[in-house]
């Protein structure tokens, strides 16, 4: 149908040779993706989409998915975007980190599945050739083939090697900074992954530059006790704590970071997703705040679920207070 209407229009539009013919197709019944690809061979020539597929309802094409399927398809579309394949890992974590909505692991291309291979048959015949199971490297989207985890114990050389070929290019201030962090949790966790390594680098960017800090926190929680927060915030040169109960750990802690630094932003969003397996996995917490219809997202990763809660808060309000100055008027000046 879409094919039809296309070919209709190139058909019907006076002067269709001279003008270059879009698609915009959403993702309502899933099939955003093959509705844009049939305008292509249709005789489209440009096609509105969006990294991960974001956008309203249930989202737009994703770029993604129609760039790869235009390479790997080029015996039926013999066509070219111009597009580094390359990065579109590293593009759709940024777009993730910046939006806060996680990529399903299922997701075709840039899922954390996508290039997973478990039951027996499948290893089995990888082994045997990697072509049985996947039509596209791993490496042609971004995403490392072989992957070297590294622990405790591993140095310097090792980690900035694991940066680059991750695609983290970092000035030595920020390495030293990373490299610290990175230290930190490997002394919390048996094995460091390379999810754990983008979220810590991804978070240190993040909160490189925040005005509002953490300074401490302690949170006590449990069966027949009052959940409660005690933290202290650094802020405009001030050092202030407050020790505050709420109806969860979660609540306290924000309630205690409201009590600290007053505001009337709205939580929209507050969301956990484990960044690997296991009881030691980093949390990764996105937090959405709105006030007088600005919107922020914060963003944080610690093997502590509670401290990840509170730096994405506070990660988000120092967007807010980013936002306030952009949005704030210029003081007038009386000509004489």
């Amino acid at each position: 149908e879409y094919f039809d209407i296309i070919t209709m229009l190139r058909n019907r539009v006076p002067n269709a040779d001279k003008v270059i013919f879009s698609t915009h197709v959403h993702n309502d019944l899933g099939l955003a993706v093959a509705n844009s690809l049939a305008g292509v061979l249709a005789g489209a020539r440009q096609v509105e989409c969006t990294i991960n597929g974001i956008g309203e309802r249930a989202g737009n094409a994703a770029l993604e998915e129609i760039v790869m399927a235009l390479r790997v398809r080029k015996d039926i579309m013999p066509f070219t975007t111009g597009i580094n394949t390359t990065l579109l890992n590293r593009a759709s974590k940024l777009v993730s980190n910046v939006t806060g909505f996680p990529v399903q692991y299922n997701k075709a291309i840039v899922g954390k599945n996508a290039f997973s291979h478990e039951s027996g048959i499948h290893q089995d015949g990888m082994l045997k050739n990697v072509e049985t199971y996947e039509i596209m490297r791993p490496e042609d989207v971004g995403v490392n083939a072989t992957s070297l985890m590294l622990g405790k114990l591993s140095g310097r050389h090792a980690f900035r090697d694991k940066l680059e070929s991750m695609g983290y290019v970092l000035e030595e201030e920020a390495f030293n900074d990373a490299f610290k962090r990175f230290k930190d949790l490997a002394d919390r966790k048996k094995h460091v992954f390379d999810e754990d390594i983008a979220a810590l680098v991804d978070d240190g960017i993040m909160r490189g530059h925040d005005t509002i800090v953490i300074k401490a926190l302690r949170v006590e929680a449990g069966t027949g006790v009052v959940p409660t927060a005690s933290m202290t915030l650094s802020f405009d040169g001030q050092v202030k704590s407050a020790t505050v109960s709420g109806e969860g750990p979660v609540d306290a802690i924000f309630k205690a970071i409201r009590e600290l630094y007053p505001h009337s932003a709205n939580l929209q969003l507050f969301q956990i997703n484990a960044v690997t397996e296991g009881t030691d996995a980093q949390a990764t917490v996105n937090v959405r705040l709105e006030e007088n219809g600005r919107t922020v997202t914060g963003k944080a990763s610690d093997t502590d679920t509670m401290a990840a809660a509170a730096y994405a808060y506070v990660n988000a309000l120092n967007k807010l207070l980013v936002k306030r100055q952009k949005q704030e008027p210029e003081a007038l000046t009386v000509a004489r």
